[in-house]
């Protein structure tokens, strides 16, 4: 690391070695190489003479073997990267040199390796989504009858369970699983469409053959990876696409900042907490605190990636007719980030939702504080059982209800709900038939349990069957 400039903290601390190097330099400007290879092996097996075997099998050769310097001090000179490239190639490749890139424009090249690095990112983005998923999965499956306290408003309302709130992460999760699956689909090659989209340079080449043109930009797709190629474009693909790529990594941001900020909140209330390393430093100055310093990580980066799409659209909206260049300095930095952000932010979901932990006991204790407050309404049905007017127990409720909820604020002292009605001689109950309708926590949690195990069964099951090959396939393990 050279310490004396500035360093990009997403790849010095935060990502995987996998996207790091799919938007690294060797990995772009190889690929170019792959799409000068691609083209040109397509002329030659339409029959395109100027293009010989012997020129391809040479290009083949030189692939890997990139002289970055030779390159960007010819781009010094001309101003040009895509062509400066061109020159550092035929510099290795003396026999085709004279066939590189021929018919194309800059965008061939940029454009079909822009799409293939998203191709393979999004398959690593899916892969690290799905483990996820999973881990949430087995972790809602383990406490899916442990009763705990809801909240609305972070205030205390009706018990849940621990593994029917983590099923709204899941599902939150899935919709993003989703979206990636519907984006794959519209992620095609740009092909071999020239300088403006007309393919007007290649149906010279091919002396007016409309036939061989199109196929050449099909045959080109497919040698890159692709099934489908865009039908229609300007100079570049749509930019559309990229809008619709970042609304999607954006929307994994969301789901990551949800989960994030409720296990801060968990943290807080000592229910629930991230794993905690056995050497980790929570505060420099008190030593006992266990910060949850991976979920507001996690927030922190999620808000970066939540605010990226206004850039994609507003770059998508600005490109005058078939092309403008002001899309090319701003989707340097910011298509790779919203990559590097997503992958940063699912390796620490992965990692934290790997061994979180769960305690019982404070949990119980919210609940018996809070209980009482739960059970009104099943005290005024069984009320009006014994002959009472619901009107008139309703606000006898309602009255020791907000008497015991002062005490407990204003004075600290512990909830005596239960004492309050049992001593009001309007309250058909004693003490110990009061205590036995609260019955236990459970009671309270309705069909959570049932939800979760059914959810987990049709919904999650089937995806994560679908994608069993990718489960465990992640490495979760944090730099910092």
């Amino acid at each position: 690391m050279n310490r004396d400039v500035y360093q990009e903290p997403l790849v010095s601390r935060y990502t995987s070695r996998e996207m790091q190097e799919l938007f690294s330099e060797k990995f772009k400007f190889t690929t170019w190489r792959r799409c000068w290879v691609a083209l040109a092996e397509a002329q030659h097996e339409l029959g395109l003479s100027l293009v010989t075997r012997e020129m391809v099998d040479e290009l083949k050769s030189h692939i890997e073997d990139v002289d970055f310097e030779l390159a960007a001090k010819k781009e010094k000179e001309i101003r040009h990267d895509v062509m400066a490239h061109v020159y550092a190639y035929g510099k290795q490749c003396p026999r085709a040199e004279a066939i590189i890139h021929l018919g194309a424009t800059s965008q061939f090249v940029v454009c079909n390796t822009d799409l293939i690095i998203q191709k393979k990112a999004l398959g690593l983005v899916k892969t690290a989504l799905v483990n996820v998923i999973a881990n949430l999965a087995s972790f809602a499956r383990k406490y899916k009858e442990m009763a705990t306290l809801g909240f609305t408003h972070y205030q205390p309302a009706q018990p849940t369970t621990v593994g029917k709130r983590n099923t709204l992460y899941i599902q939150d999760l899935l919709m993003d699983l989703e979206y990636i699956e519907m984006l794959e689909k519209q992620l095609k090659a740009r092909g071999a469409k020239g300088t403006v989209g007309t393919q007007a340079t290649f149906l010279e080449l091919f002396g007016g053959d409309h036939a061989r043109v199109r196929e050449l930009d099909r045959l080109v797709s497919k040698k890159l990876g692709f099934d489908t190629v865009f039908p229609v474009t300007g100079q570049t693909y749509p930019r559309k696409l990229d809008m619709k790529t970042a609304e999607t990594l954006a929307g994994i941001g969301a789901s990551a900042h949800k989960f994030a900020v409720d296990m801060r909140l968990l943290s807080n209330l000592k229910v629930q907490e991230e794993p905690f390393a056995k050497k980790q430093v929570g505060s420099s100055a008190m030593a006992y605190k266990r910060n949850p310093m991976r979920s507001e990580r996690m927030t922190g980066l999620a808000r970066k990636l939540m605010g990226l799409p206004a850039n994609f659209a507003a770059t998508a909206a600005n490109q005058w007719f078939e092309r403008t260049l002001d899309d090319s300095a701003i989707r340097r930095m910011d298509m790779a980030q919203a990559f590097l952000l997503t992958d940063a932010i699912l390796k620490l979901y992965v990692n934290i939702t790997s061994d979180m932990v769960v305690y019982p006991k404070q949990i119980e204790k919210y609940l018996r504080t809070e209980l009482p407050f739960m059970a009104t309404e099943k005290i005024l049905m069984a009320c009006v059982e014994r002959g009472k007017s619901r009107q008139e127990m309703h606000e006898v409720i309602r009255e020791h209800s907000v008497a015991a909820g002062l005490a407990v604020k204003e004075e600290g002292r512990d909830n005596d709900l239960l004492d309050r009605l049992a001593a009001d001689e309007r309250i058909p109950f004693d003490r110990e038939e009061l205590s036995g309708l609260l019955g236990n926590y459970q009671e309270f949690t309705g069909r959570a349990t049932e939800q979760t195990e059914e959810y987990l069964d049709e919904v999650v099951q089937p995806v994560l069957e679908k994608y069993r090959e990718m489960i465990g396939q992640v490495d979760s393990s944090l730099k910092v």
